[in-house]
């Protein structure tokens, strides 16, 4: 399966802070893994400070582009990591907005883990969907027009005319890494 999404393109979206460490690192690790191009790019490039649990200040990652610099046209796919400062912080990130709106006009999958759903609401794309998150932020969701809310591990939403993944926490990496995978090769 390592070559499965050989020539894909992903992009994974985070603000400078607060991301929730696998909820970054395993989707890279993995879709490299499946053979993908993985572009992480951050709301001001360079270092990233990751965390464990929201609390636990954990290793720097190094992005490889600016959120301003990237075109969603060069991009398959859309990852966004959770952890409560990461997403809060993209909710208001104007760049990280224009990106995932961009994706969904364009038809392409978007992919939320955990606090990462949050910035869907500001995006203005989230209407009509059904997914899940992190479970503080599903009535957030659901004020905001989501179809529904579901607990699951992992829940692939094609309402709209483009795929929504969405996981509710590191536990579910596994599955949310393989669904990404699944939407990208069929």
């Amino acid at each position: 399966m390592s070559a499965q999404l050989n020539g894909k393109k992903i992009l994974v979206i985070t603000s400078n802070t607060g991301i929730e460490r696998d909820e970054l690192l395993k989707p890279l690790q993995a879709l490299r893994g499946y053979g993908a191009t993985v572009t992480h790019a951050s709301s001001n490039g360079g270092s990233t400070q990751t965390f464990v649990g929201d609390t636990e200040k954990d290793r720097t990652v190094e992005s490889d582009v600016q959120l301003s610099d990237v075109n969603s046209s060069d991009f398959d796919a859309l990852v966004i990591p959770g952890g409560t400062v990461n997403a809060d912080t993209l909710r208001q990130d104007a760049a990280a907005l224009r990106l995932i709106n961009d994706f969904a006009k364009a038809g392409k999958t978007v992919a939320a883990i955990c606090h990462g759903p949050w910035t869907l609401i500001d995006a203005g794309v989230i209407e009509g969907k059904t997914l899940t998150s992190y479970k503080s932020v599903r009535i957030d969701l659901e004020n905001a027009g989501a179809a529904g809310w579901v607990d699951a591990e992992v829940k692939t939403c094609k309402a709209n005319g483009w795929t929504l993944i969405t996981s509710r926490t590191p536990d579910d990496l596994p599955a949310f890494n393989e669904a990404i995978a699944k939407a990208l090769a069929g």
